[in-house]
């Protein structure tokens, strides 16, 4: 038996039918592991001990809205752990490294994932870059006058917030939409980070393709097709999940990319293809492992505590 805690958003609010940390957690609860749950708030760190105030899950189902038993709260210490999964939400913010930063005085003792100092060093729309050839052109600034010159040369642009998520705060600008000016103003003042520019890629209309690595193999994909007159595919935002074949520019961007994930740590990581580009790589609260199973693909969970697992037992 393994004694797990789960960094993750209120276990209550989830949707049981969708949500990949609830999905861990049952499987995890289901193999009689012992889970304990906390929020990134509830973190501690006194001199160089770290704790959480948090809850143990007596019971986990799938019954929505009586999904979840749960002790009172108490402060547990993590170095007690097995293996402490980083399952929050974005928005990547100073929140988000410093929960990061706590947890990475736990190491090498206790198994964090993923690396909890790789996810503080790769934001999402930024790791992305170092993979130039494989994403479409892409500019990340504050600089207003630099946008404009980058909307004149790819003409139809997506503008959308460096550390959001969930298809918040996503535009496409056409080349003549007035509200260009207008829409930078906004993010100026909204955003205090600098925001990225991409060319839009008119196959966003046949799906972003989600592929979910495992120690830097796929292991499974499903492709998120936008509502009628979206721009975004996000699920969060009226995406429709439907199955997919992996082609052979996908694997060869996953040939490309794993054995970086795997080398940095970055156990469990999801990516966005559109058409032949890699789009975002998402290394914080991947999702899409229920909708994997669903449309007949691999049980992504189980396979994430067969790795666990082995890993435990081979130290």
């Amino acid at each position: 038996m393994l004694k797990i805690a789960i960094q993750m958003d209120p276990i209550e609010a989830v949707d049981v039918n969708a949500d990949t940390t609830f999905d861990m957690a049952l499987e995890a609860h289901g193999r009689g592991h012992e889970i304990w749950i906390y929020a990134p708030g509830d973190l501690q760190l006194l001199h160089h001990d770290v704790s959480a105030r948090a809850r143990h899950v007596i019971a986990i189902n799938r019954r929505q809205g009586d999904h979840v038993s749960l002790s009172e709260p108490q402060i547990i210490d993590l170095r007690s752990m097995d293996v402490v999964l980083i399952r929050q939400d974005p928005p990547f913010d100073m929140a988000y490294i410093t929960a990061a930063q706590i947890l990475e005085r736990l190491q090498p003792g206790v198994l964090v994932l993923n690396d909890p100092r790789a996810v503080r060093d790769a934001p999402e729309k930024l790791f992305v870059t170092e993979f130039e050839d494989l994403t479409p052109p892409t500019l990340i600034t504050s600089d207003r006058a630099a946008i404009r010159s980058f909307r004149e040369d790819h003409g139809d642009i997506i503008i959308k917030p460096l550390y959001g998520n969930g298809g918040a705060g996503v535009f496409r600008m056409k080349p003549d939409d007035g509200n260009f000016n207008a829409l930078l103003e906004l993010f100026g003042q909204a955003f205090r980070e600098p925001i990225i520019a991409q060319k839009f890629l008119p196959s966003v209309s046949s799906g972003d393709k989600r592929i979910i690595l495992l120690d830097g193999e796929a292991v499974g994909a499903i492709n998120r097709v936008p509502a009628p007159g979206e721009t975004r595919s996000n699920m969060h935002v009226g995406g429709r999940a439907e199955a997919v074949e992996m082609s052979e520019r996908d694997q060869e961007i996953c040939d490309r990319i794993g054995p970086v994930l795997s080398e940095r740590g970055l156990v469990f990581a999801g990516i966005d293809v559109i058409g032949d580009y890699l789009t975002e790589i998402n290394v914080t609260s991947p999702t899409g492992v229920q909708e994997v199973r669903r449309f007949g693909g691999a049980d992504i969970s189980a396979l994430f505590w067969d790795w666990v697992e082995g890993r435990a037992e081979s130290e």
